[in-house]
């Protein structure tokens, strides 16, 4: 009984962590929706967009990887050891040490990056040369530009300090086996952006500054919404001198588990930070049209690469302690099928239904037809890598399993490389949908040189997972073809009936109808061939 409960308990927990992410990806697009209404694509879009990639980027390279990689499992070590009076206080004494550690480091972050934002920002905004064409309104334009990004650097920076207490009462709730109060604060979080722009931006000199003190206000509400969780688990979050907080064993031991993730975990993470920067000197508007194009793609991502991920992580783990290769390279390449049958016809939808897609979700007020135009184009190369992307994330997994991380760190590094030299390459012939497009082929990029690795390990039939996977994927694009042609046609001829209306039908119909036909022909077709993948996902829902 105690088993069965804890099974529920698990499954309970892991389902509500589900939903909350699935919510908190909306809501995100929720927030870019309001970004575009009030920024659209223009001089304070961009602005915003620098000024928030900069702290957020050391949120993802030190503050997540920190508490995911090197502080839980420590942590969980420490609570292994028993109930003894003397364990706790050891405990207590890591965690103290650790809180501390964190609060000096990001604190220090935070107070460099707001003197030296008049130094990091002309990374981002390039000035006109003095012979360019139109250069004093060029170079006017220039100035503002980099002054509120200044500005809005300054305002957002704290930023990376409240969110990392966020991140550190999120690992001890987590190690604890709380995971609702932490899978609930991005919802907030995002609520708290979008309403403080609503409420804010008629008080303050631009919309940007209001969104800007709104992620503030969403960073603080994310740190203390989550420590009377914390309190009630009986663990105190206190505070030790520097001396003890660099010297405890425990954090001493989370630094040391750190330091070797952060190359991969940067390779990542520095693929956006960078092709931003590019596309801030490629011309105005490019960098906000990306990431409203990323964040489309991130929903589709979240829904499903995510969430499939994260439940084939555990079964690969247990067949690979079991040595049972056998279900592991079947449960492998099952979940790559699945993600092909999910990716591929996603993929020929959205090439059809784009611009109605991001005219729907995106166009209003400051995003005009020419910011549709700009981020349907980013989009459309965005998402024909979206197979790529989705079977790193599958992928990953497998290697993980076996506990070798460090092959997928090596793929991580070659796609940093390889995207930011298409970018170099591609981006002065294509300006933003280069960008794009190099993004999409370093994906690809990086699933071939997984599957490559895969043959370091002997425990994988690469041969096979790799002819299933080009067959199948072959198959689906044969289908997804054989569905988009009657979806075309109807759905320009959707779209030129409803023109007339305000905008939620005038594409919100065409797309709705535009789904049901593709997904009718092509769930027709999976039926006619009797396809397994369908079979085991409906018994995988009914589970």
């Amino acid at each position: 009984m105690t088993k069965d409960n804890s099974k529920k308990s698990i499954v309970r927990s892991g389902l509500i962590l589900t939903l909350m992410t699935f919510a908190s990806r909306i809501m995100g697009l929720v927030r870019e929706i309001t970004k575009a209404s009030f920024l659209g694509t223009g001089l304070y879009a961009d602005s915003f967009t620098v000024a928030f990639q900069i702290p957020n980027l050391f949120r993802r390279l030190f503050a997540e990887n920190a508490i995911s990689v090197a502080f839980i499992p420590t942590f969980k070590d420490y609570l292994s050891k028993g109930d003894s009076d003397e364990n706790k206080k050891t405990t207590q004494e890591f965690l103290n040490a650790t809180f501390t550690l964190v609060t000096f480091l990001t604190a220090c972050v935070v107070v460099l990056g707001i003197l030296l934002a008049p130094f990091i920002i002309p990374i981002f905004c390039k000035a006109p040369a003095p012979d360019a064409a139109d250069y004093a309104a060029k170079m006017e334009y220039y100035l503002l530009e980099f002054n509120e990004t200044t500005v809005l650097t300054r305002i957002m920076f704290p930023y990376l300090f409240l969110i990392s207490v966020a991140a550190f009462f999120q690992g001890v709730l987590n190690t604890c086996g709380i995971f609702a109060p932490s899978g609930f604060t991005p919802v907030m979080f995002n609520g708290i952006v979008v309403l403080s722009t609503y409420v804010l931006a008629p008080h303050t000199s631009n919309p940007a500054r209001a969104m800007a003190i709104g992620t503030i206000i969403g960073g603080s509400v994310q740190a203390i919404f989550q420590w009377p969780f914390v309190y009630k688990t009986g663990w105190k979050t206190g505070l030790a001198s520097l001396k003890k907080a660099f010297t405890n064993p425990g954090t001493r031991k989370v630094m040391a588990l750190l330091a070797p993730t952060i190359i991969g975990i940067a390779a990542y993470q520095l693929n956006d930070t960078v092709s931003t920067a590019l596309a801030k000197r490629v011309g105005p508007g490019i960098a906000s049209s990306l990431q409203y194009s990323i964040r489309l793609q991130e929903l589709i991502l979240g829904i499903f690469a995510v969430s499939i991920g994260t439940v084939i992580l555990p079964d690969l783990s247990g067949f690979a302690n079991k040595k049972d290769w056998t279900q592991f390279n079947s449960m492998l390449l099952q979940a790559i099928k699945i993600m092909t049958l999910i990716s591929i016809p996603i993929t020929a939808y959205s090439l059809i239904t784009g611009r109605e897609l991001i005219s729907l979700l995106y166009k209003r007020n400051q995003f005009d037809d020419n910011s549709v135009a700009m981020t349907l184009g980013i989009f459309r190369f965005h998402i024909v890598g979206l197979l790529f992307i989705a079977l790193n994330r599958i992928m990953a997994p497998a290697f993980y399993a076996q506990k070798k991380p460090k092959l997928p760190t090596i793929a991580g590094l070659i796609n940093f490389a390889s995207n930011i030299l298409l970018v170099f390459i591609l981006s002065r012939p294509m300006g933003g949908n280069g960008i794009a497009l190099a993004l999409s082929l370093a994906s690809l990029l990086n699933s071939v040189f997984l599957f490559i690795f895969m043959k370091k390990m002997e425990s994988i039939e690469v041969g096979k997972l790799v002819s299933g996977t080009i067959i199948y994927a072959i198959k689906m694009c044969i289908f997804s073809a054989i569905a988009a042609v009657p979806t075309y046609f109807a759905h320009k001829a959707l779209v030129g009936i409803f023109a007339g209306y305000k905008n939620l039908i005038a594409n919100g119909v065409p797309i709705i109808i535009s789904a049901i036909i593709f997904a009718a022909v092509g769930v027709l077709q999976l039926i006619i061939t009797k396809d397994s993948i369908v079979k085991t996902v409906i018994e995988k829902i009914k589970k």
